[in-house]
């Protein structure tokens, strides 16, 4: 039988809420502990999901025996959270953003290196059965050389200034919180641009509220890509190639159907039905590599995150977001 893999959770807001959810769906691990810096709210958390052990500050945690970690802190949490994981010998899985900028990304994966320790960004995408199938059909050539690239992803932020999503000081904003997936969308297909374009509108508070971008490929293909959070957006994906199209329906990001359009031809639908909200598939990979021993994901490596945080950075500067 496979070894059971005792999860522990940092941070427990809305994010962590579905993750737990979700682990009760993956094989033969569960939830041991979790922390936030509220003991009551702990408490109430892992009663709701049937967590053994609850602690009111992040350290005490590690009075229980947990295999990983995952972090749903704040964005700017991400890189003290996940160094006090690894410097108590425990793997981490750590929300995206993987940490604010790249020297933070850097220090993590150094640290993780290391010491030789399994750590992984939760781009939970990235497992999703929709982006499997669309790797799929992209690396058959189906629809030929890819040209362009259209991805969105918006909604209405209630105006709650104190709250992550719109709050500087916890990394708010739309392009780090949202954009990150028509971003990694691009750099998961076409690689790392030769260009990047981008401009801000931002909202009373000094975040970004939407951030458009454009990336371009050697002049062979673009990514036209857009974040929001002043608009409910369609939230889909188009890739389209020279001998027809990808269609990721809405929300993209998680989208449990696709439709391949090849010219000349009738639609093919995919489609991906689940019980989860999708976060199980990325438990699931990160149970697998702890089993095998591994270090790192071969789906989601380091390599990888370093490239998209470098993105993130290039990107935020050429629509001046600053943190």
């Amino acid at each position: 039988m496979d070894q059971q893999i005792k999860w522990g959770i940092i941070g427990i807001g809305k994010i962590a809420e579905k993750f737990a959810y979700d682990l009760s769906f993956a094989a033969n691990c569960k939830l041991e502990a979790v922390a936030s810096n509220s003991l009551e709210r702990a408490q109430d958390f892992a009663i709701r999901h049937k967590a053994d052990h609850a602690y009111g500050c992040y350290e005490d945690l590690f009075k229980s025996e947990v295999d990983v970690v995952y972090i749903a802190t704040p964005h700017t949490l991400h890189e003290s959270c996940t160094q006090l994981c690894l410097e108590h010998g425990v793997a981490v899985l750590c929300e995206k953003p993987f940490a604010m900028n790249e020297k933070e990304v850097t220090n993590m994966v150094n640290l993780a290196r290391e010491k030789k320790i399994f750590l992984m960004e939760a781009m939970w995408t990235r497992f999703l059965p929709s982006t499997l199938k669309m790797m799929e059909l992209l690396a058959a050539d189906t629809i030929g050389k890819i040209k362009t690239i259209h991805a969105d992803f918006g909604f209405v932020a209630p105006f709650l200034p104190e709250r992550r999503t719109l709050n500087p000081k916890l990394g708010g904003g739309a392009f780090l919180d949202i954009g990150i997936y028509p971003a990694f969308l691009s750099l998961l297909t076409l690689g790392y641009p030769s260009k990047i374009e981008a401009l801000s509108i931002f909202g009373p508070t000094g975040v970004d509220e939407t951030t458009s971008f454009i990336y371009q490929y050697d002049n062979e293909a673009t990514a036209v890509l857009n974040c929001s959070f002043g608009a409910e957006t369609n939230t889909e994906a188009f890739i389209y190639g020279t001998e027809g199209s990808i269609h990721l329906h809405s929300r993209f990001h998680e989208s449990k159907k696709l439709t391949l359009n090849i010219t000349g031809q009738e639609p093919q639908d995919f489609s991906f039905e689940r019980e989860t909200f999708g976060y199980n598939y990325e438990i699931e990979e990160v149970n697998k590599c702890l089993r095998n021993g591994q270090m790192e994901s071969e789906l989601m490596p380091l390599a990888m995150s370093l490239k998209l945080i470098h993105l993130l950075d290039k990107t935020r500067e050429a629509a001046r977001i600053v943190y």
